[in-house]
């Protein structure tokens, strides 16, 4: 019966737009608890101190529901029809990463979460389940790669042979005992393309990352200046960073995104920086307002956006940034001067 409920399972998240699924038990990454001990204690985590808050339940999904027997995980795709890459070379606009130029994942993916798990609770009355996507201590790619989905590569993204690294990952989990899947093994083989393209070397060794050199985690979950010697390593990267997983020859076999709106839309994609630095908050919201964007708010979103004015080598980019110096904001204000300094050097 399980393993028939199961297939059944399997066939509704499919049919609800997730492009594969997966189940583990609760207890199959005892590793995990460990390597999130060590890259706390590194202080890799930077300014993150949610991941210290709850980090029992993120070590261990055991003891974040106990009654849980089975965590069903699904990846949905998001895969651009564009080469991110490409963007880069636009000096005169900022890049945002391709899993904010759509619709914000965690409204989209959670919907269709929650119908699957509508469905299940519907052909097993009996089960207690639980949704999960990337806002609770829930530690999604391990849990993805000990349900058969795909691996953590070198850029500890996960990935699989047939669907790529551009997923989004969510989790039911159930009270009901339903069969595991093989755990995935790792098929990096000696690539390391997505560590050398970092732009601020951000991996100290295959499968590690020290977040406080990411590009991501600089430009979204940083407050206050971003250090001096890493801004160039920004480039015109004004929310987020892609190059690591837009690197990977894995990516051959992606699946197309299925659901329209995770594609990116009007306004967000490689926009001119010359309007973006104008932005308010009343604009930066109504701009952003159904995209993930909108979590980090307009100082440290014009903040990216001086840093990557600074970068541009667009002396005519100047008067941009010269009304930001005095922005209310500091960081603001400081990447502002920061960026007309860099300017003048350019253009001199």
């Amino acid at each position: 019966m399980s393993a028939d409920l199961k297939a059944r399972l399997k066939n509704e998240a499919l049919a609800a737009g997730f492009v594969r699924m997966g189940v583990c038990r609760p207890g199959a990454i005892p590793q995990a608890a460990g390597r999130l001990a060590a890259f706390l204690k590194a202080g890799r985590h930077g300014t993150m101190g949610w991941m210290t808050e709850r980090q029992g339940w993120r070590g261990d999904p055991a003891a974040l529901w106990p009654e849980a027997r089975s965590v069903a995980m699904l990846a949905e795709s998001y895969t651009p029809a564009h080469d991110p890459l490409d963007d880069l070379a636009l000096a005169d606009r900022g890049t945002v990463s391709v899993y904010a130029q759509g619709r914000d994942y965690h409204d989209v993916v959670k919907k269709r979460l929650k119908r699957v798990a509508r469905w299940l609770v519907a052909a097993a009355p009996e089960a207690g389940v639980k949704v999960f996507v990337d806002t609770a201590p829930v530690m999604e790619k391990p849990l993805a790669q000990a349900a058969g989905l795909g691996w953590q590569g070198k850029h500890t993204n996960l990935l699989g042979r047939d669907i790529g690294n551009w997923v989004f990952l969510g989790a039911i989990f159930t009270t009901l005992d339903l069969p595991p899947d093989p755990p995935e093994s790792e098929h990096c083989g000696t690539c390391r393309k997505c560590l050398d393209i970092c732009p601020t070397d951000a991996f100290p060794a295959p499968f590690q990352l020290d977040a406080r050199r990411c590009v991501s985690y600089l430009t979204i979950e940083h407050a206050g200046p971003v250090d001096e010697a890493l801004r160039p390593g920004l480039g015109n990267r004004i929310y987020g960073c892609d190059d690591c997983l837009a690197i990977c020859p894995w990516n051959k076999f992606a699946v197309a995104a299925r659901d329209m709106r995770l594609t990116p839309r009007d306004g967000v994609r490689a926009q001119p920086l010359a309007e973006l630095a104008t932005l308010d908050d009343a604009g930066f919201r109504a701009r952003f307002s159904t995209s993930a964007v909108k979590r980090i708010g307009r100082d440290r979103f014009v903040r990216n956006v001086c840093y990557a004015i600074g970068n541009s080598g667009l002396p005519a980019l100047d008067p941009a940034v010269a009304e930001l110096t005095q922005d209310a904001d500091p960081a603001v204000a400081d990447a502002a001067r920061w960026a007309r300094m860099r300017l003048a050097r350019q253009g001199g």
